[in-house]
């Protein structure tokens, strides 16, 4: 972060957006103001639909589909952007403005190779020569300790890792030096160890070349770490900004202070389940490959019903793919899955109905995972006339209960399309759609990576509930090690496809830990502004990428 501030780049006053809502217009954001300095780095938090990334797009004068910029100025270098022609706002974004996007992997173009979408942007705004931007690429990849920089940019995106891809976009965002970057939640999907990786070279490379930034999170240990200021929004208003020691001391509004305390959710540990207990899910020294890669070796583990087993481990560790063998879409090369003491056939396809009902899944994104052109009704619906056979009157009885079930209104939320809804609502169907098989067994795949730390909250409270209810057995896959406290009776910590060590979860957060579990457990972020400076100088700065191979 930045010692000494120079002048004004951005004044934003009283802007006002609006947003589509069929053919009338409503307000969304609400007369802001926000002043960022050259080479100041401005947090912007909040939860879900409080406007941090409306803001940020309007700071380069954009509104997306369905909204507009209604009032107020947006004053970049003395320009005002609500007035610049749109000729000269295209001229702008990409050279002295630039965005780095919550998804990489989604923002790069899967048929070009790393350093070919580098290039374009200081081609097509006349900064450099193929030839120069190629060098600089290389440069930059360098600096952000990309692994063999002067190679990896002729691979494709599919061929590199997600926390490489997030540094090579901050590279290319970097390639015609912006005065100013939007970080939009670049870090949300990555497991802690990536993290830092890229929370340390973002650092670096906005001190380097004394850019200012506009870092958008709902992590506020993350942006304890990047910001020199904090501006809390809710709702489209701001709540405070303050310097950030100051913000995380001192909060002065009670919105604030409830963001700070947020995940005091911790459920009590349960007992082992008894020693004569028959596994609802037994993972019996499975190996499994993609091809001819292998990329499971020799795993095992229990789940019983009414508990939850948290697998964590870094991005390739085998967690995802452990779930795919149990569910049959990857059969094992080896081993076997049991359910209830019953051997499972290992492709999906041999399944039998009642096999398939059993085990049920939740996704990471519900954004993807729900048909956009179906109603809510019609999601839930359909595993219910599925796998239970339900028509008519009773169908329709049997979705109200399931709304119900996760709490939101099924009179409010029966007609309505994915779209018409917030994130964590969204989630909520994906627990419906899952509790509608009735199975006892269900993967929650990464299912609070994307939502806010308010929103997420409320998801494993509502999941613990079930749980309580319907007597579930969960096999929770995450790299938030703050959720495994919050929900998990067992924990199993994966690497490279390996079990490293597992057991109770209050064994499992005390030491002595394996140096892996003691990696993951260390690179938890925390409220302290100087904790990623302490870390990066304990483990060392240069060899902070490779701090996994222990």
């Amino acid at each position: 972060m930045q010692n000494s501030k120079h002048g004004v780049l951005l004044n934003i006053r009283d802007l006002r957006i609006e947003g589509r809502s069929g053919e009338d217009w409503t307000e969304i954001v609400h007369g802001v103001d926000l002043t960022l300095r050259r080479g100041e780095v401005m947090g912007l938090i909040g939860e879900s639909g409080a406007g941090k990334s409306t803001i940020g797009l309007a700071a380069m004068g954009y509104a997306r589909d369905g909204c507009r910029i209604s009032g107020g100025k947006i004053e970049f270098d003395g320009m005002d952007l609500t007035t610049t022609p749109q000729d000269d706002l295209r001229a702008l974004r990409g050279s002295r403005i630039a965005y780095v996007a919550q998804s990489a992997a989604a923002s790069f173009n899967p048929s070009h190779r790393l350093i070919d979408q580098h290039t374009e942007g200081p081609m097509l705004h006349g900064i450099s020569s193929r030839e120069e931007s190629e060098k600089d690429a290389i440069e930059l990849y360098r600096r952000l300790r990309l692994p063999n920089p002067d190679e990896i940019g002729f691979r494709y995106p599919h061929q590199v890792s997600g926390g490489q891809l997030q540094r090579a976009m901050t590279a290319m965002v970097m390639s015609c030096r912006p005065d100013l970057i939007i970080f939009d939640e670049p870090t949300t999907a990555l497991d802690v160890t990536t993290q830092i990786e890229v929370l340390a070279s973002i650092r670096d490379i906005v001190d380097q070349f004394d850019t200012a930034a506009l870092y958008i999170t709902h992590d506020l240990a993350v942006v304890a770490q990047m910001a020199d200021r904090i501006k809390v929004l809710l709702k489209g208003d701001e709540v405070e900004e303050a310097e950030t020691r100051e913000m995380l001391e001192s909060p002065k509004q009670d919105y604030t202070k409830s963001l700070w305390a947020v995940r005091s959710f911790e459920r009590p540990q349960k007992p082992p389940a008894p020693a004569d207990a028959v596994p609802v899910v037994s993972v019996k020294n499975i190996s499994a490959a993609y091809g001819e890669t292998p990329v499971l070796f020799d795993v095992s583990f229990d789940i019983h019903a009414g508990r939850t087993v948290a697998v964590v481990g870094e991005s390739g560790s085998g967690k995802s793919t452990a779930a795919r063998c149990i569910t049959g879409l990857l059969p094992p090369s080896s081993g076997e899955v049991m359910f209830d003491g019953e051997v499972l056939p290992a492709d999906f396809r041999n399944r039998n109905r009642e096999q398939l009902r059993q085990a049920q899944m939740i996704y990471q994104m519900a954004d993807t995972a729900l048909n956009p052109k179906k109603r809510i009704g019609e999601i839930i619906s359909r595993p219910v006339q599925f796998y239970l056979g339900l028509k008519g009157a009773a169908l329709k009885q049997r979705v109200d209960q399931l709304l119900d079930q996760i709490e939101l209104e099924p009179s409010q939320y029966y007609h309505r399309y994915p779209s018409e809804l917030s994130g964590g609502q969204k989630q909520r169907i994906g627990i419906a759609r899952a509790l509608a098989a009735e199975p006892k067994f269900i993967i929650c795949d990464e299912v609070t990576s994307a939502l806010d730390q308010l929103v997420a909250e409320g998801i494993l409270k509502l999941l613990d509930r079930l749980q309580e209810e319907l007597n579930l057995a969960y096999m929770f896959i995450t790299h938030d090690l703050a959720t495994v406290r919050s929900i998990a009776d067992e924990v199993v910590v994966m690497r490279q496809g390996k079990v490293v060590e597992a057991g109770p979860k209050d064994v499992m957060f005390k030491p002595p830990h394996h140096p892996y579990t003691d990696l993951l457990l260390s690179s938890v972020p925390e409220m302290d502004p100087d904790w990623l400076t302490n870390l990066l100088e304990e483990r060392g700065a240069d060899n902070i990428g490779e701090a996994a191979d222990v």
